[in-house]
């Protein structure tokens, strides 16, 4: 047996045949594996032109921080006298700006202020616009502008816009205030996603001018 013919494979070998197989099976494994890269971007491709635009858009005009050092009345809701607490808190006051670009009306149903802090999300619902209203009763000095109030249960008819101001409150110091990560506000629709947007400017902490 010549060396020529030794390094043939034997038609009968199945080692042989397996390596052949083997050879003809890897090109039929890429052929699939191109054949689902293709489909899977032609998928993306049509979800992305598929997508609707968002229902709502909007932007944060401006945010005020105002820490405050509060103590009860010693009186509880049935005017007898109870023990005073004292607390820290800080109110969040937002001016915000949104709009309806659908051609159906969109339900504001909660307004949400979310920060980030060390030991997590700490999120605060909006007062609505009565109690708004009545904080600046409460605090006539307040180093804050008086903007009308936005009404966290709204409707908003197709292209219409809406402008107004909230505000939200956190049970935390000015030093826990300061050690936030990042801050946003959601806006909840109904049967829609929310809208979350986050302030482009800094946020601006509010000062007693007898401070």
């Amino acid at each position: 047996m010549s060396l020529l013919h030794a390094d043939t494979p034997d038609p009968g070998d199945d080692a042989a045949r397996g390596e052949s197989f083997t050879r003809g099976t890897s090109h039929v494994v890429i052929a699939t594996i191109l054949a689902a890269v293709v489909v899977s971007i032609a998928i993306t491709i049509y979800m992305l032109a598929g997508q609707k635009p968002p229902a709502a858009t909007g932007e944060i005009v401006a945010v005020w921080a105002y820490p405050l050092h509060a103590e009860s009345s010693g009186v509880d809701a049935n005017g007898e006298p109870m023990a005073k607490e004292s607390f820290d808190q800080v109110l969040v006051f937002v001016k915000v700006k949104l709009h309806n670009q659908r051609k159906q009306p969109l339900f504001l149903t909660d307004v949400r202020t979310n920060a980030a802090l060390p030991d997590g999300i700490h999120s605060s619902t909006a007062a609505t616009a009565r109690n708004y209203e009545r904080i600046f009763q409460f605090y006539p000095k307040l180093p804050v502008p008086h903007n009308p109030p936005l009404a966290t249960e709204a409707t908003l008819e197709p292209g219409q816009s809406l402008e107004g101001s909230f505000v939200s409150a956190f049970k935390m110091n000015k030093q826990q205030w300061d050690a936030r990560k990042d801050l946003n506000f959601s806006f909840i629709f109904r049967y829609q996603q929310r809208l979350v947007l986050a302030p482009h400017g800094p946020v601006t902490e509010a000062v007693d001018s007898e401070q």
